[in-house]
């Protein structure tokens, strides 16, 4: 359970930023000289259906992986600004946030 929902996290934060990129594409083409909408009214429900998803997913990863709850407010303000959510991700991934299993135990003496 815990590999898989590591794995949606993961997801779930990419998508979430290619989702603004459209979005944003979207709202650029509204304002811009074309004035057209529909780039806005596809990829507004989808990047609004994968911010609350990303959202959920934070709080099962900090439950599951026992993040503070520093850490677990920083991941869902990412979800706010546009890509922040794969900052996150990476940032979470350096410092061994996402491991799916916990790491072996080091043995007590130095190895010859």
């Amino acid at each position: 359970m815990r590999e898989k929902t590591t794995r949606l996290f993961v997801a779930a934060a990419i998508a979430e930023a290619c989702s603004w990129l459209a979005l944003l594409v979207g709202m650029a083409i509204k304002y811009g000289p074309p004035a057209n909408e529909i780039g806005v009214k596809i990829f507004g429900p989808v990047h609004g259906g994968l911010f609350v998803a990303y959202g959920l997913l934070v709080l099962v990863m900090a439950r599951t992986h026992r993040w503070s709850l520093p850490v677990t407010v920083v991941a869902l303000a990412c979800s706010v600004p546009p890509f922040a959510t794969l900052v996150f991700e990476r940032w979470a991934q350096r410092r061994g946030m996402l491991r799916t299993a916990p790491e072996p135990a080091r043995p007590l003496t130095p190895a010859r």
